[in-house]
């Protein structure tokens, strides 16, 4: 278990967290912007643009960013066990996120197809695709949110679990050494305490 003392700024709960909530909404975000700018021919002369966003040109990082983001706000209030899957899911989502966009970014003009075909009516027509900066900061962001996940996955093994139940707790046991009255016999009782030992 780590004090919280000795715990660098990076290491604290806190802070990873903020990161992966920060970076999934980023990416998210990133899905917004236009990714994909086509210019399409339509016949000897006419030309024609398509603004393709995020969304509709990879509509997977969509999915994985709600995924990373309910992943990462599930870790806070998850245990030990719960918060490793959570943080590995996060973890697998931005792998996800990171091959779809380099996909795009590969070729962008099959990632706009659909969309290209949406338009024009016809399927496989020539287009000139391009990709803007937004997937390349999807990548980042993701790059981040991976970052994060896999620290909050080696760090938190040591995070203390805290409940609204602990204080409770801590408030019902008697003071050591202290007197026992009629209530704290059955409350000891009640925990499977035999009170006249």
């Amino acid at each position: 278990m780590i004090a919280k003392s000795s715990m660098q700024a990076w290491q604290r709960k806190s802070t990873l967290i903020m990161v992966a909530v920060l970076a999934a909404l980023a990416v998210f975000g990133t899905t917004t912007q236009t990714w994909i700018h086509v210019s399409i021919t339509q016949g000897a002369v006419q030309q024609a643009a398509l603004n393709i966003p995020g969304s509709k040109a990879a509509v997977a990082v969509s999915a994985l960013a709600l995924v990373a983001l309910a992943g990462a706000l599930a870790a806070t209030i998850a245990g030990r066990v719960a918060r490793i899957i959570t943080s590995a899911i996060v973890l697998l989502a931005a792998a996800g996120i990171i091959a779809v966009v380099v996909g795009v970014l590969a070729d962008p003009s099959a990632a706009a197809m659909a969309e290209v075909g949406k338009a024009t009516g016809v399927v496989g027509v020539a287009s000139n695709a391009a990709t803007t900066w937004f997937p390349v900061a999807a990548v980042a962001a993701a790059a981040v949110l991976a970052a994060a996940a896999a620290l909050i996955l080696w760090v938190g093994r040591g995070w203390t679990v805290r409940s609204k139940y602990d204080a409770a707790t801590a408030a019902s046991q008697p003071a050591p050494g202290g007197p026992v009255d009629e209530v704290d016999s059955w409350d000891r009782l009640s925990r499977g305490d035999d009170p006249t030992a």
